[in-house]
């Protein structure tokens, strides 16, 4: 039972992030897309500035202290840190490989362009190399993900078995051999009582 749902786990799991690289394809090209907007916002708010013969810095500065605009000063830092965060991942992401890129999910973490991405997000079938890797990953992430669940879940109901104790060997007396009886040398003696004749040696 466990290994049929540790199976499904790993279906589960690869069938999931074999489409990562199509979705990391599909996310770039929306990045893209917001990296050009961004940059055109970047790009107007820098002419301006200029144009009144400040940096942006400064810009940022005298907005700060006009009433009228001052509430827009940290919209713009919000946008300059976004543009500049947008445009690194733009750029590590073309210039890895896919199977670079299924190391580099911290790259695509921008909620607005992964929420834009899903919407119109439409599976396909991983027929490249690095769809091949990324359900094989899948498929040993769900088996283990699984496999870690239930292990944690059927723990309590595991009875801890008493340890088993070590039968001491029993050991068998020695006998003790009685020490050999010596036979008695059994030495004829020649009757005293009876008459030595003369000439004859016993």
């Amino acid at each position: 039972m466990i290994r049929a749902l540790c199976l499904i786990g790993g279906l589960t799991g690869a069938a999931g992030l074999s489409q990562y690289p199509e979705f990391s394809q599909q996310y770039m090209q929306r990045l893209g897309g917001q990296v050009d907007e961004l940059t055109r916002q970047v790009k107007d708010f820098d002419d301006t500035a200029l144009a009144d013969g400040l940096g942006r810095e400064e810009m940022l500065e005298a907005m700060a202290a006009t009433p009228l605009v001052e509430s827009q000063v940290e919209l713009w830092r919000r946008t300059f840190a976004r543009h500049a965060r947008l445009s690194e991942n733009l750029m590590i992401l073309r210039e890895a490989t896919p199977i670079e890129r299924l190391t580099l999910p911290h790259r695509m973490a921008d909620a607005a362009t992964v929420q834009a991405v899903w919407a119109d997000f439409t599976p396909a079938m991983p027929l490249s190399v690095a769809g091949a890797a990324s359900a094989g990953t899948g498929f040993l992430g769900g088996w283990a993900a699984l496999a870690a669940l239930m292990a944690l879940i059927t723990l309590p109901f595991k009875r801890s078995k008493p340890p088993k104790r070590k039968e001491a060997k029993r050991r068998e007396p020695a006998l003790k051999m009685d020490p050999p009886v010596a036979r008695p040398t059994l030495v004829a003696e020649t009757p005293s009582h009876l008459p030595r004749l003369a000439g004859v040696q016993r």
